[in-house]
């Protein structure tokens, strides 16, 4: 009995990390180009002056002005390489890449 239990709670530890998982993350967005598609890249987009906006797995959409594009090229460049998508294709858009862990200069004794 003890052992159908915990196998039983096993399973439900395991479905319910696998879910939290796969929870959606945010995506940027073309907002002065609903159709976009993926024909371009974010940089030749932002290059045409072209509006972006991140929208999050709620759907709660925030409008980046150019000075935060400007820095999103500076901290995530990778970003940029990515096919552009429209508001009406933000089911196919990528979410937005992960930054790498800053590096910690190691620090003691020697």
């Amino acid at each position: 009995m003890f052992k159908k239990m915990l196998r039983v709670l096993m399973a439900t530890l395991a479905l319910v990390l696998a879910l939290t998982s796969m929870a959606a993350a945010d995506k940027l967005l073309c907002i002065s180009k609903q159709e976009l598609k993926g024909e371009m890249t974010v940089a030749e987009c932002v290059a045409k002056g072209e509006q972006f906006a991140v929208m999050d797995d709620k759907g709660v959409v925030r409008i980046l002005s150019p000075k935060e594009i400007d820095l999103m090229r500076q901290t995530n460049p990778n970003l940029f390489e990515m096919k552009a998508f429209g508001m009406r294709h933000r089911e196919l858009a990528p979410e937005i890449p992960k930054l790498p862990p800053l590096a910690v200069p190691k620090t003691g004794a020697m």
